[in-house]
């Protein structure tokens, strides 16, 4: 089979503008970047207020593995099969990080005949988003250490709680000093790096649905505490204005398409291990007015990304997601059973019958939301009919529909089964039911997700965070609905936890507040914000030849 790269410069791609034109999208509230990328304006969306919206369609995974499992693959592939059954489809992703192209993970456009393109410039600069958002951020922090050095604020050096950002992986910089080589460079503190897409820039911006919104939020990020102990916001530094200007393309959804030119906004990325993990807001709102079928991906496994897609995204912004599709791969399940990684593609019921614990616990968790959910079995080469058979029966035993989904290799071809069973899904009455209320203590959220979602026994909390507990509540940010941060390689706060581990004790070691983006982020394990680079980096895969064709990238 073809390599990714291969396969996308053999697609035949249409215009950006002629895909914008079938979805009736107006010139002038498209900007072109060259022929196959636009940016669509953000407030197009408030000429389209009449129209009913389509079906939202959530697609999530078993808890990830090093073998993969395929959501964006599975997403693109879906939304092209729902296209080839005649039924209008659009899908929505979220940019990749820079990091994690360069590092273990490699590019974030789907794969193989089921891609969004162009997959070279989607995976590197893009639009600039990212670039925007790492200016803004680190505007913030010359602002801070200026502002330390002129003594305004009266700002405590050793309360600082906004780092630096870039858009790669570097465990070097993630405890740094600022400040050295004498007075004339400023006040020398203790400060690091995060990765970009681990902002609360990369997380508001997502959650903007117009450049009003995105300053007010701007102006609510708490970066700092005086020596009184007082939070120091983005207003107090008086340049919420200036960031907004930063990000004023940004906030713009991407658009673009898939192999078989089905629509797709690819629009902001933050980690669904660290924040809420899902594309933009205004691109899925836009999506739901421009098509009858959303299909869009949520961050890592349905206990991080889907958990915060339906307990805070959705009933923060109104909408009604009609159904779950759980992407699972024999390989992944042999993983959680006890196989080597080495060994995934060599056939074994029995580790495979031991991993299906975690399909399980995936399934009953998607099923306290209350939305139907059906299971994706993404074909690898691998599998055989026997391994496929278990899977399926399994589905059934729980009392839910599966497909196998060859959209790999076949394209959309390869997911009718699943686009079919989708649909018959979302013609079902559903209402979605969060787990916790936005009215309940932060204590009762996180107990509620700990029991619920990660099969805890009990919650414990270290002395720091019940001191950040206590300062959050003081000032009133303990109202705000819970991001729980924790590995995304367990259902538990312990990587090493496979499978379905339960009646552990969840320990929630300190608080971080994200006030701009409006929820409270409880750290449970030990989470990095800044991600290093693997013994053997993607990036050393990677080339260009005199003509300008990349190598490499996938």
């Amino acid at each position: 089979m073809l390599t990714d790269i291969e396969i996308a410069r053999r697609a035949k791609l249409k215009r950006i503008d002629l895909i914008a034109n079938e979805l009736d999208i107006p010139e002038e509230h498209y900007s072109l970047y060259g022929k196959n990328i636009a940016k669509v304006s953000h407030n197009y969306i408030n000429e389209l207020q009449f129209k009913e919206d389509g079906k939202l369609i959530m697609v999530t995974a078993i808890t990830p593995t090093p073998a993969g499992e395929g959501k964006t693959t599975t997403s693109i592939s879906l939304s092209m099969a729902l296209n080839k059954i005649h039924k209008n489809s659009l899908v929505t992703l979220r940019e990749p990080s820079l990091g994690p192209v360069m590092g273990i993970k490699g590019g974030a456009a789907g794969g193989g005949y089921s891609q969004v393109l162009p997959m070279e410039d989607i995976n590197l600069h893009f639009t600039g988003d990212i670039h925007a958002i790492t200016s803004a951020h680190n505007l913030i922090s010359a602002v801070i250490d200026d502002y330390i050095k002129y003594d305004k604020l009266n700002i405590d050096p050793t309360r600082v709680s906004w780092p630096r950002a870039m858009d790669m992986n570097d465990r070097a910089l993630r405890e740094i000093i600022v400040a050295l080589g004498g007075r004339k460079n400023g006040y020398p503190r203790q400060d690091g790096f995060i990765i970009t897409a681990a902002s609360e820039i990369m997380a508001i911006l997502c959650l903007s649905q117009n450049l009003e919104e995105l300053k007010n939020k701007l102006s609510n990020i708490v970066v700092a505490r005086n020596r009184k102990g007082e939070p120091i916001t983005v207003k107090d530094l008086e340049i919420e204005g200036a960031l907004t200007v930063l990000l004023k393309d940004a906030i713009n959804p991407n658009l673009v398409q898939t192999l078989e030119n089905t629509p797709a906004f690819v629009h902001g990325g933050p980690f669904a291990n660290i924040a809420h993990g899902t594309n933009s807001i205004l691109a899925t709102k836009l999506a739901l007015k421009l098509s009858d079928y959303v299909v869009t991906e949520s961050g890592f496994g349905s206990d991080l990304g889907a958990e915060k897609f339906y307990d805070f995204v959705s009933p923060t912004f109104g909408l009604k997601p009609s159904a779950t599709v759980l992407v699972a791969t024999i390989r992944a399940l042999k993983y959680h059973g006890g196989q080597k990684k080495d060994e995934l593609n060599t056939p074994n019921t029995e580790n495979l019958k031991k991993g299906l614990a975690n399909l399980q616990v995936h399934v009953e968790n998607l099923k306290k939301f209350n939305l139907p959910v059906i299971v994706s079995i993404n074909k690898f080469y691998s599998d055989t009919e026997e391994e496929i058979s278990i899977v399926e029966n399994f589905c059934k035993e729980l009392g839910v529909e599966s497909s196998v989904n060859e959209g790999f290799e076949k394209g959309s071809q390869g997911a009718i089964d699943l686009a079919e069973k989708v649909v018959r899904l979302t013609e079902k009455e559903s209402n979605l039911t969060p787990i916790y209320n936005f009215e309940d203590p932060i204590e009762k959220k996180i107990d509620k997700l700990a029991k619920n979602i990660y099969r805890a026994g009990k919650v414990e909390y270290t002395s720091s965070a019940l001191s950040s507990l206590r300062y959050l509540k003081k000032y009133g940010y303990d109202k705000l609905p819970v991001i729980i941060a924790k590995t995304q390689n367990s259902i538990s706060d312990d990587p090493n936890k496979l499978g379905a581990p339960k009646d552990y004790t969840f320990t929630i070691r300190d608080f971080e507040l994200s006030a701009g983006a409006g929820f409270v982020v409880a750290l449970a394990g030990d989470i990095l914000r800044m991600p290093g680079l693997s013994k053997v980096p993607n990036a050393v895969n990677m080339d260009i030849d005199e003509k300008g064709d990349i190598s490499g990238l996938s």
